[in-house]
């Protein structure tokens, strides 16, 4: 993985007016497109509820073939940066753009990948039924399909390994085996911008490493970019390109190795953060205030 020219770590807070935050060209591998086009784009972009800033003056964009990482403790606002691009909530200020339109505009060239929640064993869909969505609409229920729309939920089962259970209850199915359709269903258009919300959450060591191998293998054959929402960074360290850290209303952008310092995640939290590597592993350690949901006792793993 190609990481763009290391730049001086700037933090962005909201308790005065911040610099304009600097992102860095994206330089693609070579195995990868390197057209440098635009698929989100996010100018002098506020989100606040009432009195509580998320971010401010957030300036970014991300370019096609990028894997773009977004970590921060709960209540930072990462999911909700998900769901501006989904348009599913309005930026306070700004403005924003998803592959050259409006979010929601641009929902058939975006796969979203949510949080494994299970299925209830009685649910009346089998695992192509439910891939089978993400082409023809999500309507519940066994159905008949094209010929064409068959052999497209054949391709993506293929693609994400889970043609063996192909006919399968989906609430029989492990949490792994569920988040690969999931996965599958996400893949169905080809997406430009693939969105994943913790999508390894609650998943076994094993899956977690599976599930980020084929997210980051949509990367490579399509060029699509991802913008994968996580609170551990370890699981997919390996595809990331830059991160946006998010903060108590404040932020930090760069590649991994810029964001993922003590000195910068000090002044992030403005507490006493250390950053640990240990066998390719990042921990984070430290005793940030209550304002930022992480425990001390446990540490700090974003």
């Amino acid at each position: 993985m190609t990481l763009p020219t290391k730049v001086a770590p700037t933090i962005h807070t909201s308790a005065a007016q911040p610099a304009t935050p600097t992102t860095t060209p994206w330089s693609a591998p070579d195995n990868q497109r390197d057209s440098g086009q635009a698929v989100v784009e996010l100018k002098n972009a506020d989100l606040a509820f009432g009195d509580r800033v998320l971010w401010r003056d957030l300036n970014l964009t991300i370019r096609e073939g990028e894997y773009f990482a977004v970590l921060g403790s709960n209540g930072t606002g990462k999911t909700s940066f998900l769901k501006v691009l989904l348009g599913l909530l309005p930026l306070t200020r700004g403005t924003v753009s998803v592959t050259g339109e409006r979010p929601g505009a641009a929902s058939r060239h975006v796969g979203y990948v949510p949080q494994q929640r299970g299925f209830s064993p009685r649910t009346p869909l089998r695992a192509r039924d439910l891939v089978a969505q993400g082409i023809d609409g999500h309507k519940w229920g066994i159905r008949l399909h094209s010929r064409a729309v068959n052999e497209r939920v054949d391709e993506l089962l293929d693609k994400v390994g889970a043609g063996d259970y192909a006919n399968a209850p989906v609430g029989l199915l492990s949490g792994g085996e569920q988040q690969r359709l999931r996965i599958a269903q996400a893949l169905a258009t080809d997406p430009e911008l693939l969105l994943c919300d913790e999508a390894l959450l609650s998943l076994d060591l094993n899956h977690q490493y599976i599930v980020s191998e084929l997210v980051n293998q949509q990367r490579v054959d399509s060029g699509s970019a991802v913008v994968f929402v996580t609170h551990d960074i370890n699981p997919i360290i390996d595809h990331v390109d830059r991160i946006l850290y998010l903060a108590g209303g404040s932020f930090k952008i760069g590649t991994p190795d810029e964001v993922m310092r003590s000195e910068v995640l000090s002044e992030l939290y403005g507490a006493d953060i250390e950053v640990l590597r240990s066998n390719g592993r990042i921990i984070v350690t430290g005793r940030p205030d209550n304002t930022h949901h992480i425990s001390s006792q446990e540490g700090l793993i974003p």
